[in-house]
Order: structure tokens, then C-alpha cells, then sequence
């Protein structure tokens, strides 16, 4: 299996995976992608949307999702005391959860739905 030394994949995997697995610990996450595209790799530890492109990339491999080793969501940041641009942000992201437009723009670009975000 390949990961990207140090990201929050390697971390998560290193905690499920018995010692004796064989892990390959790439320097960045181009090499770990091209580890499993050439077929070095049977298989690939990855965040969402690495996958999402190499599997757009790559539609022959046929490539799917497997196992969620960590929900790790990313977050808009807003400055503190910038109360009128929080409110703003958040009206745009209800708005996108209720007409379905985060999980379509999801579902586009990493391959599967949003699910439920933070509040």
C-alpha cells in the first residue's frame, strides 16, 4: 500500500495497520499517486481529493473508494471580528447544503458526496 509520509493518512493508517503490513511511504503525494497508477501499488491511502482526481485521471484503473480511515473536513477561515463576513459565509453554505450544490460540487470533484458538515 502506498501513503504520503507524514499526511494525516500515513498517521491514521499506521494506527490500523499490523506491523508486518507493507506500507510504502512516498515523499509527496504525486509519487504516492504514481505509485498506484504504474501498479506498483495494489493499493492507495489518500485524502478525498487526490482520489477524487487521480480517479478522474485515471478512469481505467477503476478506482474506488474503500475505507474512510479519518473524517477530516476542511474549513473556511474568517478573521476575527469579521462578524458580518462569518454570517455571509454561513448563509452560503446553508443555502448550498439545502439545494443539494455542495454535495453535486463534491460529488464532482472528489468523487462522492459532502455528507454532513459541520454546523
Amino acid at each position: 500500500m502506498g501513503v504520503t509520509r507524514g499526511a494525516i493518512e500515513d498517521q491514521e493508517l499506521t494506527k490500523l495497520v499490523p506491523p508486518t503490513a507493507d506500507v510504502k511511504r512516498f515523499e509527496d503525494n504525486n509519487t504516492t499517486v504514481s505509485s498506484f497508477v504504474s501498479g506498483q501499488e495494489q493499493l492507495i491511502a489518500t485524502g478525498a481529493s487526490v482520489a477524487g482526481n487521480m480517479m478522474a485521471k485515471n478512469p481505467q484503473l477503476g478506482a474506488e473508494y474503500k475505507l474512510l480511515l479519518k473524517d477530516s473536513p476542511n474549513f473556511i477561515g474568517v478573521g476575527k471580528g469579521e462578524d458580518k463576513l462569518r454570517l455571509k459565509v454561513n448563509d452560503i453554505i446553508a443555502e448550498g447544503k439545502k439545494s443539494g450544490d455542495i454535495d453535486k460540487m463534491a460529488v464532482k470533484w472528489l468523487g462522492r458526496p459532502a455528507g454532513d458538515l459541520p454546523q
